[in-house]
């Protein structure tokens, strides 16, 4: 018979990955809004509803809506997070929840390591942060990944974007003076194995592919990699924006937010290709039309 694995966030970038990638192996038992809605107390929800492993892919990501509806951010990100660990702790069953990058202040001058003070400046880090905390009070066998700069094929996201803008367009602009590691949600879903049952740790850990960049070093990256493939991109070159610029932004963001992970690495024995490696591999297949 095989474990059952409960994904909530089935609909998102990553929840969607993970429920396609683990259903060869496992039991999948998805969750989007309608199956589970975290604005609401989860424990009835999931009442007689049997899993083996947990894994919250859900969140409000959209960085300026949680800094005007703090009170729904915290719910979402912090207070449901608590609580999907408690009720796994009870059931003694594992609950792996993904955080990010944004629990960082980003003044560091070199990544991030899981040990370093977690100094959030936004509403959507500090209830993160705090989501952190509840599950790992809870009980501290339960895991909190932090990713970043998400991509992949199951939800459009920044690299989508660029590709679109200079398909269509004769200039892209992005922010170059912000620096992070991009995230390929399929090397995310491969790396993730080991960790739900073989070595089942606890506590905090970093997984996005090595190596940072600037949004603008992202985009020129896409867009080079789409011109060697042979597409006719309008923009070849993509300037050069600052945050302090970007007026519609109403949250802070963090300038620095690198995340290493040699922590993983040694504790899985796996290795992690490059970001440019692997965003090479997401635009070639977008293009040829294998996502």
């Amino acid at each position: 018979m095989k474990q059952k694995i409960g994904i909530v966030g089935k609909n998102g970038r990553l929840g969607a990955a993970l429920c396609r990638a683990l259903a060869d192996t496992y039991e999948v038992l998805p969750f989007g809004r309608r199956e589970l809605d975290l604005m609401q107390p989860v424990r009835e929800q999931l009442k007689g509803v049997r899993f083996d492993l947990l894994i919250n892919a859900a969140a409000a990501t959209n960085v300026d809506w949680c800094e005007s509806h703090e009170s729904d951010a915290n719910q979402i990100n912090a207070r449901a997070v608590g609580e999907l660990g408690a009720l796994c702790a009870e059931r003694d069953v594992r609950c792996l929840h993904v955080s990010t990058d944004y629990v960082f202040d980003g003044l560091s001058s070199r990544p991030y390591i899981e040990e370093d003070p977690a100094l959030p400046i936004n509403v959507y880090g500090k209830s993160k942060r705090l989501g952190e905390e509840l599950l790992l009070q809870i009980c501290p066998d339960h895991l909190a990944i932090r990713v970043s700069w998400m991509f992949g094929p199951d939800k459009a996201s920044f690299v989508d974007w660029v590709l679109d803008q200079a398909l269509s367009r004769d200039t892209v602009s992005a922010i170059d003076d912000k620096t992070s590691s991009p995230t390929y949600s399929l090397d995310f879903v491969r790396w993730i194995r080991p960790l739900l049952f073989e070595l089942p740790i606890g506590g905090i850990l970093h997984l996005c592919n090595p190596g940072g960049c600037t949004w603008r070093e992202f985009a020129q990256w896409a867009i080079d990699t789409a011109r060697f493939e042979g597409v006719r991109v309008k923009a070849r070159e993509v300037q050069p924006i600052t945050l302090d610029s970007m007026s519609s932004f109403l949250a802070r963001r963090p300038l620095y937010t690198v995340l290493a992970i040699g922590k993983f690495l040694e504790t899985t024995g796996l290795s992690a290709r490059p970001w440019r490696d692997a965003v090479q591999d997401f635009v070639r297949k977008k293009f040829s039309g294998t996502q």
